[in-house]
């Protein structure tokens, strides 16, 4: 069991998640710290929403966890180790809690498992991998703590934080799970200590999004309003277009898209089209016959014209040669002839101006309680100081390519490991590990978050919780990840875990 101890006479600046610790409900004396995610109903309704809309596409839009780059990923040693600090425990699964588990070891993926998303502090859409976790109101989710606390960037807790289990390509099968409160232990909250890179998250209950009755509005309504919310850009007339500015009661918005000019180039560019350029007489007759920029476009045109519109052409000849240079003659019988001569010019088309309207609408009716998380996916167990040389399964959905830049992984579907942890530890000063344990596994981030589970069984795809993926190693040094690790779920952890799984959330809808 490890403690990070301030010396005599020393400080500590009060920055960062540090600040937020101290501002929150943990203290000197306690293991655990707590953070709100979302505060209210209304609030986890938004988020949810925020997701879901436009058929998940902020969902589709999210990208693996960006904690670990290529220094990161370190070698494994074999010095220090973790140490127990009270006798190995456990608690049951969901459903399990009065039967005893089996030991068939098998690749079934759990219900229990998925995605957590969140925006980081820079803006960015991201992910790691999480679980469901037994608790007494069925809410509790089980993922990294630097899936939830934003210690890259020194900041709080991410925002729009949600939990989506079965997560499949913007599909949320069971529904979006809003976090309502974050526990991690007060030395990681505090001190950013990857010795308890765990967090345990309280959840509202899920929340379902189909259906629902479009109610067109004001782009005014339309921006203020809280809710699943969609715009649609219609191309319209030019008339309609002016007819729709003029009118002070449309709840549309106007917009054009500028047209763009054709642009000079040669008869061989794909799609290229011929255009006509007048020049004088000379230029024309000392041009060449084919296909090209400044050879003969067919054959002089010849006009008859008045003697007031020669005249004029005449004068204005006079002032702009280069812009009026067809040949004007007077014939024997005093009448007028203007004679053109043209050269071929290619041209990229150009494209017309377009004119659209956007329309707003608010969808109405259309978030629909989905129920405790539990209730529909069950929850693993939790263990606690258990011995290292145990069969454990890792699941996750690994996403990001190793150091070497080779990608195996999509991020799509989960992936798993099974081996026996090892005492090796991360070599990480900067992340302050010291208690890791490790298993010999090759996914790499994206993974992070990911439950390290302990007798998992075949047929009831679940088992103890005893870990989540926190780091990634190259152990030989060949540029693959070949290890991950987990902080050691002590009984420190477990008392995190024990605040967690007593906290209410309730509903959105």
């Amino acid at each position: 069991m490890k403690r990070i101890l301030i010396p005599a006479g020393g400080a500590i600046l009060a920055t960062g998640l540090l600040a937020a610790g101290l501002a929150g409900t943990a203290s000197a004396d306690s293991d655990v710290a707590k953070d709100n995610l979302a505060t209210s109903a209304a609030n986890a309704k938004a988020i949810a929403s925020f997701w879901a809309e436009n058929n998940g596409a902020a969902l589709k839009a999210a990208t693996e966890s960006n904690v670990w780059d290529k220094a990161d990923v370190a070698k494994l040693q074999s010095k220090g180790g973790y140490s127990s600090d009270t006798k190995p425990g456990s608690t049951a699964p969901i459903g399990e809690e009065k039967k005893t588990s089996t030991k068939v070891q098998n690749v079934n993926m759990p219900k229990t498992i998925g995605k957590v998303f969140f925006i980081n502090s820079k803006g960015e859409k991201k992910w790691c991998s999480a679980t469901s976790i037994q608790s007494q109101y069925r809410n509790l989710v089980a993922t990294a703590g630097h899936c939830v606390y934003d210690t890259a960037n020194n900041t709080d807790v991410m925002s729009k934080w949600v939990f989506v289990p079965g997560y499949y390509q913007g599909k949320s099968p069971w529904g979006i799970y809003v976090g309502k409160q974050a526990f991690t232990h007060y030395d990681f909250d505090v001190y950013e200590d990857y010795d308890r890179d765990y967090a345990f998250v309280t959840v509202y209950n899920g929340v379902k999004l189909d259906g629902g009755t479009a109610k067109q509005v004001s782009k005014a309504d339309f921006e203020k309003y809280q809710g699943v919310k969609d715009a649609k850009d219609v191309e319209i007339s030019r008339e309609e277009f002016r007819k729709g500015k003029l009118d002070p009661t449309s709840t549309e918005a106007y917009w054009v898209k500028r047209g763009t000019a054709p642009e000079a180039t040669g008869p061989d560019y794909p799609g290229a089209e011929v255009g006509k350029v007048e020049v004088s007489e000379a230029t024309y007759k000392a041009a060449k016959v084919g296909k090209g920029n400044g050879r003969k476009f067919g054959e002089p045109v010849t006009e008859i014209v008045t003697d007031t519109q020669a005249a004029a052409y005449l004068e204005n000849q006079k002032k702009d040669a280069a812009k009026y240079p067809a040949k004007v003659v007077k014939d024997a019988r005093g009448n007028w002839t203007i004679t053109h001569f043209y050269v071929q010019q290619w041209y990229k088309p150009g494209s017309d101006t377009k004119y659209y309207k956007t329309v707003f609408y608010i969808i109405e009716g259309f978030a629909k309680d989905a129920g405790r998380l539990g209730d529909n996916v069950g929850g693993q167990g939790f263990a606690w100081n258990q011995p290292t040389g145990k069969p454990v399964r890792v699941f996750g959905y690994p996403a990001a390519p190793h150091p070497d830049g080779n990608k195996n992984y999509t991020g799509v579907t989960p992936k798993w490991c099974y081996g026996t942890t090892t005492k090796k530890l991360v070599g990480s000063a900067a992340k302050k590990i010291e208690e890791h344990v490790a298993l010999k596994c090759a996914m790499t981030e994206g993974a992070d978050g990911g439950p390290w589970l302990y007798k998992y069984s075949n047929s009831k795809r679940l088992g103890y919780l005893n870990g989540v993926i926190s780091t990634f190693n190259d152990q030989d040094g060949n540029g693959r990840v070949d290890y991950i690790s987990s902080p050691y779920f002590d009984g420190e952890t477990n008392v995190v875990y024990k605040a967690a799984a007593v906290a209410w959330s309730g509903k959105v809808v």
